[in-house]
């Protein structure tokens, strides 16, 4: 039987890996869960619930012991995973561009690491793409909250007394996170335009009803590797692109970006002059604030009012805070991963190390960082 650990997240992450619904269905494939007590009450997941489902409830420390999986939203500490049997496998978002020595201590404690992060994607793995299912969510709550900030209708109204016109919503970057973004702000009415660097989203943002903002030179044609990112831009294009966005955004009420680039720091797309240049009481909500951030002005963490009233929000882990949501998909990423390590019939963990999507997620394994972006490499 395979044992599964699931514990209490850090104080600033109110998901959790499992929901009493991935539990079932872990218990219907002949493991054995068992969580550490509270550890979904932060996304409204009680105990109890979690008990009929045939969880077991108990302390960190016998979440931990014998363990043969520990499911994690953020990056277990090393302590966590010295606290398992050798060669346990831990699953979860590593952040692996994040703190190398920090990466580098979890892979010296003898874990089999999974950076959900790294999942290829492919068609067979859209069922475990966590950072898919979490910037769904955020780009919905970037402008449920930046709308709540502008303090002014979105929708335009026609009434007795007048009309109001429909507030300007505009997009930076077309991923997962800004086609919800854009979906989002046309359901509450607003006028939305939305850009990226990525020929392939100009159809996806006009089938939603927005308009495509971009310099469509030789150069955006070419602008996305084959894995549906998007590539650096030449100094020439982006200052073609800055001109014209300059041109736009002044009269935007509510800008949401996006725009990041796996193991760099955020792009900078919007100026202080940009920002300058916007009227008073619009706001700004950067995704991008935990990389750095996409304006020039973004402080993470923080909401900031510049000196003309224009307000940048610089959230982090905008997704926990629906963590109801959050954690229901992320656990369900979790479980169709898992699920490829477990055979059914001798319930028992069987690996496949061939896999394309164990090799693609593999960060760490016997005291090493072995994943090809990570490994230390001889000099």
């Amino acid at each position: 039987m395979v044992t599964i650990a699931v514990t209490s997240e850090p104080a600033d992450e109110p998901r959790v890996a499992v929901s009493p619904d991935t539990v079932k269905k872990f218990s219907a494939l002949g493991a054995r869960v068992r969580i550490e007590q509270g550890a979904g009450l932060r996304s409204r997941f009680s105990d109890d619930a979690y008990r009929a489902q045939g969880a077991e409830i108990v302390s960190r420390a016998d979440a931990l012991s014998g363990a043969d999986i520990l499911l994690a939203v953020r990056r277990p500490s090393a302590e966590d995973i010295r606290a398992l049997k050798p060669g346990a496998i831990v699953a979860g978002m590593i952040d692996p561009f994040g703190e190398r020595a920090g990466l580098e201590a979890l892979a010296g404690s003898g874990g089999t690491v999974f950076s959900m992060e790294l999942m290829p994607r492919t068609t067979r793995a859209q069922s475990m793409d966590v950072l898919s299912s979490q910037a769904n969510l955020a780009g919905y709550k970037a402008v449920v909250d930046g709308a709540a900030m502008f303090g002014q209708a979105l929708p335009l109204m026609m009434t007795p007394a007048g009309t109001v016109p429909a507030a300007r919503a505009f997009i930076m970057g077309v991923g997962v996170a800004g086609l919800q973004a854009i979906a989002t702000a046309r359901r509450l009415g607003a006028q939305v335009t939305a850009t990226d660097v990525r020929p392939a989203t100009k159809e996806q943002v006009q089938s939603l009803g927005a308009k495509f903002i971009a310099v469509e030179d030789d150069e955006f044609k070419q602008a996305q590797t084959a894995a549906g990112y998007a590539k650096a831009m030449s100094a020439e294009y982006q200052a073609k692109q800055a001109e014209l966005i300059a041109n736009h955004i002044k009269n935007q009420d509510l800008v949401i970006t996006t725009a990041l680039i796996p193991g760099r720091p955020a792009p900078k797309l919007i100026t202080r002059a940009m920002i300058e240049s916007m009227k008073p009481g619009s706001v700004i909500v950067d995704l991008a604030a935990e990389r750095g951030g996409n304006t020039e002005l973004t402080e993470a963490g923080k909401t900031i009012e510049t000196p003309n009233g224009v307000k940048i929000f610089g959230p982090l882990n905008l997704a926990g805070t629906i963590a109801v949501n959050a954690s229901s998909l992320y656990a369900r990423n979790l479980l169709a991963f898992v699920e490829t390590m477990i055979d059914k019939k001798e319930k028992t963990l069987a690996v496949n190390w061939d896999d394309e999507l164990i090799k693609g997620t593999l960060v760490a394994k016997d005291g090493q960082l072995v994943h090809p972006n990570f490994a230390t490499k001889a000099s």
